[in-house]
């Protein structure tokens, strides 16, 4: 779109130019900037303009253009700073997003940049602000929301209280914090980053602070000081809860024409060529509405649609809670894309390039002399000087690797890697398991239920990760260091199915063809990875191993660099330092090559692009009565990795899944099954493969490669409790754990009794509600009878697994692994012990509910609450119970935990 300089503010000619905020405020129809000091200071009576500008790593900047209107601000500011706000977009380049925010109605984006809380002033804005002196003003305040808050003033009167709500009292002397007995313990938490902010800024740090408990009126001097204050104390009444039927939203598309009329072009069904270029349009979504802005659409024509909209949203009745969103053409959200049919999902790489391009271009601007930009920093985010151990899965079984063994992976198999580094004073465990890309789905299952058993037994909470063959993060390939993966597999899953198939049995012999793919970074790090041997499977960006009966050849494509030939000489030597290879560059095969590929072929010859990646984002996963739900944190930092949340870090090339001490997750494959089904959220995620990597980490175990993304404070872990008591004990100055309260271990939680939800009853600062939590069965341990042959282990039972892990830090140099037996008492005991234990369970079972499985699965339309969620299938009727299992109960629990799991998760139980 053409920029005239003539028609942008002057205000507006350095905008942009570094990250971070910048703001603007109209004062008498002009364009003030506001000083940093004074960020966050917002007068009900004016009209802000905020930029938000992101300097990715990679790929270019990121601008976000709010316009702020106070419920004051006058009709003329509030359109000027409509005005104003495609005026910085245009002298951006058009590249922003752009939207509308009213007092009290924020986004949670807006909202995320004035963290802790921000709280309108009433009056004007003025430039020339003076001191103010006289008597301090008695206020009072209600807070909303869990992330950020939405903090408005309100009458200092008893009416203003309620049982839902956190409210504040801001007195000179004191702070009270007032929670209402059906607000959540994350609100109250963020109800005291509210009283922290007021106490720093309007009574610097000086004054003390008091929290008051609803329902508690006896016993306490702040209680009886806080009610004083309204009078004496008088029951709050409480409403009766409103239902309102959710109603499906009616969705339009309206073109809007020169003179500022809107046009319905249809409704309920889109598709992204009903957009043109040359028009702007609006997509009305009830509570949320867009407006699209071609990408060769005049300024004057955006105002005029900018108008248009704002006249319709007065003329319909809309409600301040309509949130206004303002799109270029190539900028649109996911939400936005989710409502039209077919709209492509990815980055187009030409994209990224000319993104780098334009980067080292400014670089080039400044002074550098600028070839290249440098690719993504490649050292690795984990202590590589651990000790690893490796097993391959063979359904029931697990096969111990010798360590020759341990970096010879084969395609066709599942594996469980097992790394303990020095962490953060103490040994960490991090738990991969290797999905390979032709693996049965038996081997898959058994796999990640193995490695279940395996963390359920370990002393410490480690870090798990699912990976899938091809999508493999880098700390793996920097823990393995030179890896081989070979085609074809060993396990008896994989030989079966080829068997029945009638397929070709690939795995690899050193007497047949073999082409290999080289790859890596540096000789600590690289990769030779069996590919098709046939000419289309060549790249010109890699170099090659081609592998024949009579010969070895090198094939060294025209795109690598250096370091990829060094890599290639290293690979060769460590395949066979005995081989001889015929070096080939791309262009000067011989017959004979081609020939051993089966002919000459096309193959890639540009050069490989690497694909755009964004800045991590973090979510909340909820799950309430059955249904997922996600909401994003915005400018998250470690503070808002809260302890009763489960929380997902988003990085595109791999995601994390946060486990919080007071979360309601009970297992780490749980948490895996969360990872999955937010991959599938097709409006969150683009570009995803579902095969990304997921790791699952438990707060207070977090990982150097996780707390990368952060600011992280390691001395944050030493406050305890939920997390109310944890800001309470920061606020107060408390910096040692709170009494009364030890971490919880995920195993211990898995055992403790099933969360009862968000909201509850009237909670102390102790987290002890007016009555204790309800005691759930508790999960026994599967039988502990077990057999070995050689290295291969048969999974079953924790005693088993316990074994796997004594001397887990020793040295692996042993050609194979000690045989596992088990003394006669032991395993009378053990068998006594399991037989006591699936007694108890019995006599637990009988007092439980009785729940159809169709309640009891996964995802319910209509799920069954309040139960256990790792036995659901413990609310079965016998009978059911029966027809589902194909056993009875008493036999069920006699099988080792990863078959019980096996079983479940192929019945949605688990």
């Amino acid at each position: 779109m053409p920029i005239v300089t003539k028609d942008l503010d002057s205000a507006f000619l350095t905008a942009g130019a570094n990250p971070g905020l910048e703001v603007w405020c109209i004062e008498n129809q002009l364009l003030v900037p506001v000083s940093k000091s004074s960020h966050g200071k917002f007068y009900s009576g004016s009209a802000y303009i905020v930029l938000n500008a992101v300097f990715p790593k990679i790929g270019t900047p990121h601008y976000d253009i709010h316009y702020w209107l106070g419920n004051d601000t006058k009709k003329v500011d509030s359109g000027l700073a409509s005005e104003k706000a495609l005026e910085l977009d245009a002298a951006l380049g058009s590249c922003s997003v752009q939207y509308r925010e009213i007092q009290g109605q924020e986004s949670q984006k807006f909202l995320s940049y004035f963290k802790p809380c921000l709280i309108p002033i009433e009056g004007v804005f003025t430039s020339k602000q003076g001191n103010l002196n006289g008597e301090y003003q008695v206020r009072m305040y209600t807070c909303k929301g869990d992330y950020v808050v939405h903090v408005k003033e309100v009458p200092f009167q008893r009416a203003s209280l309620n049982h839902e709500d956190i409210f504040i009292l801001d007195t000179a002397p004191k702070i009270f914090l007032f929670s209402g007995c059906n607000s959540t313990i994350q609100e109250r938490a963020k109800g005291l980053e509210v009283v922290q902010y007021l106490k720093d800024n309007k009574h610097g740090g000086k004054c003390e602070v008091a929290t008051i408990e609803d329902g508690k009126f006896v016993g306490d001097i702040d209680v009886g000081e806080f009610w004083s204050l309204f009078g004496g104390y008088a029951p709050i009444p409480r409403e009766s809860p409103s239902v309102q039927e959710p109603v499906a939203p009616s969705i339009k598309l309206f073109w809007i024409n020169l003179q500022g009329k809107l046009r319905q072009t249809g409704s309920n069904a889109f598709s992204k060529e009903m957009l043109e270029s040359d028009k702007c349009y609006m997509l009305d979504c009830d509570g949320e509405i867009f407006v699209w802005m071609g990408r060769q659409t005049l300024l004057t024509e955006r105002r005029t649609a900018t108008k248009a909209i704002e006249e319709y949203v007065r003329n319909e009745g809309r409600s301040n809670r309509t949130h206004l969103t303002f799109l270029s053409e190539g900028l649109e959200s996911p939400i936005f894309r989710s409502f039209f049919a077919n709209w492509p999902k990815t980055v187009e790489p030409r994209l990224y390039e000319e993104g780098r391009e334009k980067v080292a271009a400014i670089f080039k601007h400044q002074g550098y002399d600028v070839k290249e930009l440098p690719e993504e920093d490649n050292e690795p985010s984990i202590d590589c000087t651990g000790t690893t151990k490796v097993w391959r899965v063979d359904g029931d079984e697990l096969f111990l690797l010798v360590v020759t063994e341990q970096t010879r992976l084969y395609s066709g198999d599942c594996y469980i890697v097992q790394y303990i580094f020095p962490g953060n004073g103490k040994d960490e465990t991090l738990f991969y398991a290797w999905l390979g890309g032709r693996c049965v789905m038996e081997d898959k299952t058994a796999a990640i239920s193995h490695m279940d058993t395996m963390i359920n037994s370990a002393r410490t909470s480690p870090v798990v990760a699912q990976i899938h063959e091809g999508k493999e993060p880098a700390q793996f390939f920097s823990i393995l260091q030179r890896l081989i993966i070979f085609k074809g597999g060993n396990s008896p899953g994989y030989k079966k199915f080829i068997e029945e198939e009638g397929m070709v049995d690939e795995t690899y012999n050193e007497n047949r063809v073999a082409l290999f793919r080289v790859q890596g970074t540096s000789p600590d790090n690289m990769q030779a990875i069996q590919v098709d041997q046939v000419s289309s499977s060549l790249n010109s960006s890699y170099c090659y191993i081609l592998q024949t009966e009579e010969s070895v050849f090198t094939w060294i494509g025209s795109l690598s660099s250096s370091r990829d030939h060094n890599l290639l000489d290293r690979m060769v030597e460590l395949f066979n330092p005995t081989w001889l290879p015929v070096s080939v560059r791309e262009g000067n095969e011989p017959d004979i090559f081609w020939d051993a590929l089966g002919g000459k072929a096309d193959y890639p010859k540009g050069k490989e692009i690497q694909g755009y990646t964004d800045d991590p984002h973090l979510f909340a996963l909820k799950l309430t009565g059955g249904d997922f739900k996600v909401k994003e944190i915005y400018n998250y930092t470690q503070d808002d990795l809260v302890t009763e949340d489960v929380l997902l870090l988003d990085c595109q090339r791999e995601i994390y899944v946060w486990i919080g001490l007071h979360s309601v997750i009970r297992s780490k494959q749980e948490a895996l099954s969360l990872g999955l089904k937010f991959l599938e959220m097709d409006v969150l995620v683009e570009g995803l493969s579902l095969e990304v990597p997921i790791y699952v980490v438990s707060e207070g175990n977090e990982p150097p490669f996780f707390t990368r993304f952060f600011s992280w404070d390691h001395s944050k872990a030493n406050v305890l409790g939920n997390s109310f008591e944890r800001k309470l004990a920061i606020l107060k100055g408390k910096s040692t754990s709170v009494e009364g309260h030890k971490r919880i271990s995920l195993k211990a939680k898995s055992r403790d009794s099933t969360p009862v939800g968000y909201r509850s009853t009237p909670v102390t600062t102790n987290g002890r509600g007016p009555r204790g939590r309800s005691s759930s069965p508790v999960p026994s341990g599967a039988s502990s009878d077990f057999r070995a042959s050689g290295d291969r282990l048969l999974s079953s039972p924790s005693l088993v697994v316990k074994k796997l892990f004594e001397g887990s830090t020793a040295d692996n140099s042993a050609e194979q692994t000690t045989p596992l037996s088990g003394s006669p008492s032991t395993e009378l005991r053990s068998s006594n012990e399991s037989e006591s234990s699936t007694q108890d369970r019995n006599a637990d079972d009988e007092k439980l509910l009785i729940y159809p499985y169709e309640r009891l699965r996964m995802v319910s339309p209509n799920p069954a609450t309040g139960i256990d969620l790792t036995r659901r299938e413990a609310y079965l009727s016998n009978e059911e119970f029966r027809e589902k299992f194909g056993m009875s109960k008493p036999a069920f629990y006699k099988l080792p935990k990863w078959k019980q799991n096996k079983l479940k998760m192929s019945l949605d139980l688990f």
